[in-house]
């Protein structure tokens, strides 16, 4: 991929932004148990905890942009990753300090949640500024850094935990407090390229973009590569326990790392090879490979099967959320604004998939089948914005 020189550290300080937003996502879960025997807290109000960390990410999504051009992205990045500093060493010393145990860990959740909410916000618009070429595959391989930086999480954090042992975690989130610090280091003096303030600014942003049917459709698109992503991406480690025979614990760790790689692989094949390759024959193939997968995971009754399928939606949506930004960014110039409601849109739609899924599955008896069966209806729905788009070309 070719990289102007001047911005190549910048594209690779986005590309850490990233991984810190992998940390924020991630790392928590895996204390859930820990947690629990620790503090006492019950598991299903721990859990609670993970749709904190995206509702406040929802509204830093909805809320974020006038402040972000405000003070601009240098700025605004600093902060980010202050935030997730921030939050992770209060988690080590909080939920000890509280008598309500919960709170001690909700605050340092909500505070690297602002932080995490920002990375979504400005990573993909601090890239798409850039004067360099081939955006699109930059945007693919940005985001597969997201991938990388969850398995990254998963797998070292399980290392960390196997040799020192999971009481120790305080000081494994010490530890990932580095990723942050040295992105927020990169961003003291990187250059970086932002949007004309005209425009994506107030009034005549909201209006240019409101009144565009491309606009609503890439919004549905967005809606629909969560959806179509996390409508599985829930039930991996389930499959993994299933089909490999392994224990929950095992599962939950093996089944999002193979989702998680094969989503990262396809991110990085267009990120490397996409200056020879068309973005819209690329999401087509995908998205057409995704509702196979899916297909698989409803008919097929061979657990390892489900479980390989499962790794195909991974792979075939992996372009989705990085795709339709780049289309987006392509037909319309929007600015800090549209990259924040997109990444909304998507947000969303991490949401609705699962929802969707489950409400299914709870009429039908608990049917998991029937569950991502009935999810396949976002994949199809990715199909017919292509095709929309394509013909409004």
């Amino acid at each position: 991929m070719a990289v102007s020189k001047n911005y190549d550290l910048t594209i690779k300080a986005a590309f850490t932004g990233y991984i810190v937003q992998a940390t924020v996502n991630n790392f928590l879960p895996l204390l859930f148990v820990q947690m629990q025997t620790e503090f006492g807290i019950p598991l299903s109000l721990i859990t609670l905890l993970i749709t904190v960390n995206f509702l406040i990410q929802l509204l830093v999504d909805l809320l974020s942009t006038p402040v972000i051009d405000r003070i601009g992205y240098r700025a605004s990045m600093i902060i980010s990753n202050s935030c997730v500093i921030i939050g992770f060493i209060l988690l080590t010393y909080l939920p000890g300090a509280f008598e309500n145990h919960f709170i001690g860990i909700l605050i340092p959740v909500f505070i690297y949640a602002i932080g995490g909410g920002l990375q979504e916000v400005l990573v993909s618009p601090i890239v798409e500024a850039c004067p360099t070429k081939n955006k699109e595959s930059a945007m693919s391989l940005l985001h597969s850094f997201y991938c990388w930086g969850h398995m990254a999480v998963v797998i070292l954090s399980t290392i960390f935990f196997k040799f020192a042992g999971i009481t120790n975690w305080r000081v494994l989130a010490v530890i990932w407090t580095l990723v942050p610090l040295a992105d927020l280091i990169l961003f003291t003096f990187v250059p970086i390229a932002e949007f004309e303030k005209s425009s994506d600014d107030g009034a005549d942003g909201w209006k240019q973009m409101i009144t565009s049917g491309f606009f609503w459709m890439v919004m549905l698109m967005m809606l629909c590569a969560g959806a179509s992503e996390q409508a599985v991406s829930q039930w991996a480690s389930a499959f993994a326990e299933k089909g490999l025979g392994v224990t929950k614990q095992l599962g939950d760790i093996l089944g999002p790392m193979l989702f998680a790689l094969c989503m990262g692989t396809s991110r990085a094949i267009y990120g490397v090879r996409g200056h020879k390759l068309d973005l819209k024959k690329y999401m087509y193939i995908s998205v057409f490979l995704c509702i196979a997968a899916y297909a698989v995971i409803i008919v097929s009754n061979n657990p390892v099967i489900t479980l390989l399928a499962c790794g195909l939606v991974g792979f075939s949506v992996g372009i989705f959320w990085p795709g339709t930004f780049s289309l987006a960014s392509a037909g319309m110039k929007g600015g800090t604004l549209m990259f924040a409601l997109l990444a909304l849109a998507g947000d969303l739609g991490c949401s609705a998939g699962p929802a969707l899924a489950g409400v299914v599955m709870s009429v039908s008896g608990q049917s998991m089948k029937l569950g991502i069966g009935a999810a396949v209806i976002f994949p199809i729905v990715m199909l017919l914005g292509l095709r929309f788009l394509r013909n409004k070309n």
